[in-house]
């Protein structure tokens, strides 16, 4: 991984385990500060367990794992889940208006999101303002997975995790997204971890990329090294053949 830029989160010796079986082993390495980097591997290889470490919804059995240089259990959970935030492919929902779910993340906090900032948001995901009173049920998939992403932005986090979230739509809202996700972190310089099993889309979007299988990170680097993967399991991922 390159040196140029400050670690965002990194893992030291992290495991990860339910019970006796093993989710991930020992996950060492840094993902860079104010850049994208793609999480891709077989279904099974660890990627959602480690995506859900970065902001403490579950913890190492051992390991440490620091974000921004602090120890992660350092951290308020309500401090660091502003700092990390998480979009998910389903892109859930509470049943009312798209302003209702933007406001969701401030309301918890007894806050309440300005009109004003609202319609901020949506043109920042490539809506149009006058759907902050439109139901979310008569959204698109690709209208609501951005008003997820808004939802997201609400909070202001420096780090973004995102889970599989183009995988259910159609192509031209994918790459809509994908538009989107390269704006975020160009606009507000936000440090972007998402995982794809688009191996084009990681070649394209990602600045870097980590492959995991049977959770391991078995290779990382720029984002080229799908082109041209050195370990030898990870080249037959590419091609298609797993072994």
């Amino acid at each position: 991984m390159s040196t140029q830029y400050k670690p965002a989160i990194h893992f030291q010796h992290v495991d990860y385990r339910i019970g006796d079986l093993e989710i991930l082993n020992d996950i060492t390495g840094s993902f860079p500060q104010g850049r994208i980097t793609t999480l891709v591997g077989p279904s099974g290889a660890g990627k959602s367990t480690l995506l859900k470490l970065c902001n403490g919804l579950i913890s190492p059995a051992n390991g440490e794992i620091f974000v921004k240089d602090k120890a992660i259990g350092e951290y308020d959970p309500v401090e660091l889940r502003r700092m990390v935030g998480m979009a998910l492919q389903s892109a859930p929902m509470i049943s009312g208006t798209v302003y209702e779910n933007l406001n969701l993340p401030l309301e918890l906090q007894g806050q309440q999101l300005a009109k004003e900032q609202a319609v901020e948001l949506l043109e920042d995901v490539g809506l149009k303002g006058d759907l902050l009173d439109r139901k979310v049920k008569e959204l698109s998939g690709g209208q609501r997975q951005k008003v997820s992403i808004a939802r997201t932005l609400v909070n202001k986090p420096e780090i973004l995790l995102m889970d599989e979230i183009t995988s259910s739509l159609d192509r031209a809202s994918k790459l809509e997204v994908e538009e989107l996700i390269s704006k975020i972190n160009r606009k507000y310089k936000t440090t972007i971890i998402w995982i794809t099993h688009n191996l084009q889309q990681a070649l394209e979007i990602g600045d870097y990329t980590w492959v995991m299988m049977d959770g391991q990170v078995v290779e990382t680097g720029e984002s080229s090294l799908l082109e041209d993967p050195q370990n030898g399991r990870v080249e037959e991922f590419v091609k298609g053949v797993v072994s």
